[in-house]
């Protein structure tokens, strides 16, 4: 098939938001799955089991909004995860999800989510002006059943509403912005977060 200028220009985003966040030891191994949406909806998404600090722009796919290889390449088994994002919120373009060992540890110390209230850091997430403010992170049990893992997500947001990102418990955070580089800043402010919080809780030394 025949990609097109603004897969090339998302794949090198993704690129280099991989390079970024390996650099930050948030995605060890081969663990972690970055994607980005294109203006005709389909969506470029990293292949299944490559490191992501060291993709090339081979290990960049692309599928359609319901998830299916459009180049006949193999997405990671939780692309639906992204795909139910993407037909939720049009806003989003981006969704990133590393393994952080911050996320982790959250998801074994506080169980069922995460609540973070009074940082000034809370205002680099998108539409948040003030410190005063509280942001819920829910956490989920693991789930090798990838559509049933999506259903339980989809109903907690039509009880709660719109979060920032969510964490699978054991296994790492979700989060989305209206850009790679908006996810990024999104995915940064978040670790900061989560670790000021283990730090208080006792999880991590200072």
């Amino acid at each position: 098939m025949t990609y097109t200028e603004d897969f090339f220009i998302l794949a090198e985003q993704l690129i280099e938001a991989g390079r970024f966040i390996d650099s930050k030891g948030w995605v060890p191994a081969t663990s972690g799955n970055f994607s980005a949406r294109l203006p005709d909806g389909n969506i470029a998404i990293t292949v299944s089991g490559k490191h992501k600090g060291r993709l090339e722009l081979a290990d960049i796919m692309l599928i359609d909004s319901d998830a299916n290889s459009l180049d006949g390449k193999k997405p990671s088994a939780e692309t639906r995860l992204h795909t139910a994002l993407y037909q939720r919120f049009p806003a989003v373009q981006s969704v990133l999800h590393p393994h952080s060992i911050n996320a982790t540890l959250i998801s074994r110390l506080f169980k069922s989510d995460i609540v973070l209230e009074d940082y000034e850091l809370l205002k680099a997430l998108s539409g948040i002006d003030s410190h005063e403010s509280r942001v819920v992170i829910p956490i989920f049990a693991n789930d090798q059943n990838i559509p049933r893992l999506a259903e339980q997500v989809e109903r907690y947001m039509d009880k709660h509403g719109a979060i920032y990102g969510y964490i699978i418990a054991g296994h790492g955070l979700y989060t989305w912005g209206s850009s790679v580089s908006d996810t990024l800043r999104h995915l940064e402010a978040l670790e900061f977060l989560f670790d000021c919080e283990l730090r208080l809780h006792g999880a991590k030394k200072p």
